[in-house]
């Protein structure tokens, strides 16, 4: 699967890096999630799955379950004790980093990525930036994910307290959502890292190294793991909407509609370090 990657500046040196949205993509993850714990079972039980595979889904079933509770508290009435708690969770979810939701989304299943960045940019920069966000996030959410899981058996002990275990639940969500975050880090490590570019057949042997440049215009041009893409409509919105502290809500809009994104994570990239 080949998965579309937009790359711009937002505000100053903050960039945005994001996947456009698949919507069946979703529906088709949703069909292999187990659904009930005899399913979970089955799946972990079977010889050919290894440990990661295990726990990824375990994480997937808790995920599950976590989305349905959650949908359950979004309509719940106004005023009401699950109403408060999902004013509670749309704060919490508002602090997690946009970079982690990007890492999130390159999923197991993506085997190729094509990177559609402005036409002014340099292409090595580009991929020099991506490889950098996943370097960083593999480092950071593996620290991460260690430290919510650790956290799971001291929080599962204020289950005896009559309200929700909000703690619990909280981090559990932390322990999936970095994971996942872990997951696509090395997954996007892997796709644009140096030893994915494949050395030009038709240069003669002994012949002068090809510069990074030509590199790239080779690598684009074939069948290869990514594919950089420099975009004139990307560049042509940038123009339009550049002001001095970066892009507006109008901006990010139209540049979310024309190469469908998510307006919301896009926006909490102009303040994001």
């Amino acid at each position: 699967m080949r998965a579309r990657l937009v790359v711009f500046p937002v505000k100053g040196r903050n960039w945005c890096f994001s996947r456009s949205i698949d919507p069946s993509l979703e529906e088709t993850a949703s069909s292999l999630t187990p659904s009930t714990l005899r399913h979970l079972w089955k799946k972990i039980s079977s010889s050919s799955n290894s440990s990661a595979k295990n726990v990824e889904l375990v994480l997937d079933f808790a995920s599950n379950k976590m989305n349905k509770a959650w949908m359950g508290l979004e309509k719940a009435p106004e005023g009401t004790i699950k109403n408060k708690l999902h004013g509670l969770g749309l704060k919490l979810l508002s602090r997690v980093k946009p970079s982690e939701i990007f890492l999130k989304s390159i999923s197991k299943e993506v085997s190729s990525v094509e990177i559609t960045y402005p036409s002014s940019l340099n292409a090595r920069l580009v991929r020099r930036r991506l490889r950098h966000i996943a370097m960083r996030g593999a480092a950071i959410h593996k620290k991460y994910f260690y430290g919510s899981v650790m956290l799971l058996p001291l929080s599962s002990a204020l289950a005896v307290l009559p309200l929700p275990n909000i703690p619990f639940f909280w981090f559990l969500f932390r322990s999936y959502s970095n994971w996942r975050a872990l997951q696509g880090s090395e997954k996007l490590l892997q796709l644009v890292s140096d030893c994915s570019y494949a050395e030009n057949p038709a240069a003669p042997k002994g012949s002068e190294p090809e510069s990074e440049e030509s590199k790239h215009k080779f690598h684009s041009s074939q069948d290869s793991l990514w594919v950089l893409q420099p975009s004139k409509d990307l560049q042509e919105l940038l123009d339009k909407h550049a002001e001095e502290n970066g892009l507006n809500d109008t901006a990010i809009s139209d540049i979310c509609k024309t190469f469908s994104l998510n307006a919301t994570d896009v926006s909490k990239f102009r303040h994001s370090m």
